[in-house]
């Protein structure tokens, strides 16, 4: 009832306050949920905008229309490439921000995908690449330009990773794997085409693990940066565009938000401070995660997932998870 009570009755908070002399970079933000968030941003006064985008030609049509809604000068909006999907479009998109930027301030990780049938890219199951591996990598490789901002600009910068609540959909069985073989689990092609509908939902089960365990081992009192995590709800996007069931086609009709009012959700997580670090944040406040992550099983599985991630993340690119 509170999913449903969330979707058709909370009025999430219209985006208001000054953004000015702010840099803000958001993947994923050519269409949906992190365009509607960057145009509330900008039209509060961002100094720099960053769309971070897979197409140049969508997210340059992008600029075009925030720019003629809110009126900023041209020379505001970015738009920068990254393809989550490769492991070197990710490095070379923060080696620009580290070497591009003076600052930045906020952090949106929005981009991610929703399959319904099994397919790979790079070394995982595409979800688990996109939304999981490339997500963590990106955080920690623009750590450093944010810890910078921090202590340069005397602020405090937010790191936001959009996920979702179904993370409390699935028991996650691949808890169970062997010590190591957890990944390995969750990519076996075999077991996951039997539960295809579990993949998304585990995908951001990890992303909450990630935001929660950075806030273990770092806690907001000796870290300079607020790392958070953000269910929008159910909106109107281009997340579900492949469903080939037309079953959440058919409940975006009935329950979904607007893009523009599930845009709120992430312009308020961006904007929060360091009481909102390592929290998962719904409906414009600091919410409980479900019982998968909060309950001991969950923490136990949060320690064996995030230390197989180092690994893989220190694969990639060596000693990355030092920046964190």
């Amino acid at each position: 009832m509170g999913f449903f009570y969330s979707q058709l009755f909370k009025r999430l908070p219209y985006p208001t306050g000054s953004f000015v002399g702010k840099t803000i970079v958001i993947t994923g933000s050519n269409v949906g949920l992190g365009k509607e968030a960057a145009r509330h941003y900008v039209r509060l006064g961002a100094s720099r905008m960053i769309l971070a985008v897979r197409s140049l030609e969508k997210g340059h049509a992008a600029k075009q229309d925030i720019e003629a809604s809110t009126n900023c000068a041209e020379d505001v909006i970015q738009v920068w490439q990254i393809d989550m999907g490769s492991y070197d479009s990710v490095k070379r998109f923060a080696s620009r921000v580290n070497s591009e930027l003076d600052r930045v301030d906020i952090f949106l990780a929005n981009a991610g995908i929703a399959r319904f049938e099994y397919s790979t890219t790079a070394d995982n199951e595409s979800q688990i690449t996109i939304n999981v591996v490339s997500t963590f990598l990106l955080a920690a490789l623009v750590m450093p330009k944010l810890k910078a901002t921090a202590a340069k600009y005397h602020t405090r910068p937010t790191l936001t990773i959009t996920t979702s609540e179904v993370h409390g959909h699935t028991t996650f069985p691949q808890r169970l794997a062997p010590d190591g073989q957890i990944f390995a689990a969750i990519n076996d092609k075999e077991t996951a085409e039997k539960h295809y509908e579990e993949m998304y939902p585990i995908s951001k089960l990890l992303q909450v693990f990630g935001v929660r365990y950075i806030a273990d081992k770092h806690p907001a009192s000796t870290f300079p940066v607020t790392v958070n995590c953000v269910n929008p709800g159910l909106c109107h996007s281009e997340l579900s565009r492949d469903d080939p069931t037309m079953k959440y086609t058919i409940l975006k009709f009935v329950l979904a938000r607007s893009t523009e009012v599930g845009s709120r959700t992430l312009f308020h997580a961006g904007a929060q401070g360091a009481d909102s670090h390592g929290q998962y944040l719904s409906d414009c406040e600091i919410a409980e995660p479900a019982a998968v992550v909060t309950n001991e099983e969950g923490k136990k599985a949060q320690d064996r997932v995030m230390a197989e991630l180092v690994k893989k993340l220190d694969a990639i690119q060596p000693g990355v998870w030092n920046n964190i």
